[in-house]
């Protein structure tokens, strides 16, 4: 079964992290720049909380579509769910399901090694399912003679 470390080894090495007492603004700008949909919020190298676009769009709703000058720290969701990298993908697709969580910080200890998303994970999924059947498909072409005899295609 695939575990959560070999989704982060083929993902890379980015990260992008915020302090909780950035303005909202910088890191909308921040995460439309860099193409990403959460940030990983850090306070004394420890993690605090999450910011998602989902974070942002409630702000935005509930403030009349202005960013205005709050920081990070009201809005972030303060208790993230978080993985280890021996977690495996079923589990973590069970908890990304369960907690509607789009992006899990992956954590050894207390150190954080990344963040997977849901689609870091359904692209695991999918290339461990295609390499598997790959080969099964080789599995059965290579079949052994005996089978072929009996079904008359030597």
């Amino acid at each position: 079964m695939i575990k959560v470390s070999e989704i982060l080894r083929v993902k890379g090495d980015a990260l992008y992290t915020a302090s909780p007492d950035a303005p909202v603004g910088q890191v909308v700008d921040t995460m439309a720049l860099q193409d990403i949909g959460s940030l990983v919020i850090m306070e004394f190298g420890e993690l605090v909380g999450m910011l998602t676009f989902r974070e942002i769009i409630r702000h935005l709703q509930a403030n009349g579509g202005s960013l205005g000058t709050t920081t990070i720290r009201s809005i972030m969701d303060d208790a993230p769910v978080t993985v280890s990298p021996n977690t495996e993908v079923n589990e973590v697709r069970r908890l990304m399901l369960d907690k509607h969580a789009r992006y899990i910080p992956v954590m050894d200890g207390r150190m954080l090694l990344g963040v997977i998303s849901f689609y870091d994970v359904a692209k695991a999924v999918l290339e461990a399912q295609g390499f598997e059947n790959r080969m099964l498909k080789a599995y059965i072409r290579d079949w052994p003679g005996e089978q072929r005899e009996a079904e008359g295609t030597l």
